[in-house]
């Protein structure tokens, strides 16, 4: 349980650069996630399928990560799980759609080492996790 409710102490000042991540990272993915939604019936035809489940269960998976998890992700709620598919998805996105290549998918790039990064740092003490584990703690 640990790992999903932290309550270990962190400073005032690294929980607030947590907090700043998680929803100036969560929010911009959420973003391109809500341009997936309202452009579904148009997108769901022709979106990639690189994972061989059919182009509009990727598109819906894709939404998923990115719009779901993202607003879960900004709350700091169950942040180690919701990074997961939102990890995915980008990793998915820089393999078949950049091939790999930094100089193509470089935001891709950039937003799963931020992703990984949070899900080995946790949400901070500033998060709905956070709050759960001090709960925790007190038992």
């Amino acid at each position: 349980m640990h790992f999903l409710f932290p309550s270990a102490k962190e400073t005032p000042q690294m929980s607030l650069v947590l907090l700043l991540a998680r929803v100036i990272f969560g929010l911009l993915l959420a973003s391109h996630g809500w341009q997936k939604l309202m452009a579904f019936s148009a997108m769901s035809a022709q979106f990639p399928d690189p994972i061989g489940v059919g182009s509009e269960f990727s598109l819906a998976l894709a939404i998923f990560g990115e719009l779901v998890c993202s607003v879960a992700f900004v709350f700091g709620f169950l942040s180690r799980l919701v990074v997961i598919p939102m990890a995915f998805t980008l990793l998915v996105a820089f393999a078949t759609v950049h091939h790999f290549s930094i100089s193509e998918g470089e935001l891709a790039f950039v937003y799963l080492m931020v992703y990984l990064l949070l899900f080995l740092t946790g949400p901070g003490q500033l998060s709905i996790d956070g709050w759960i584990g001090r709960k925790l703690s007190r038992r």
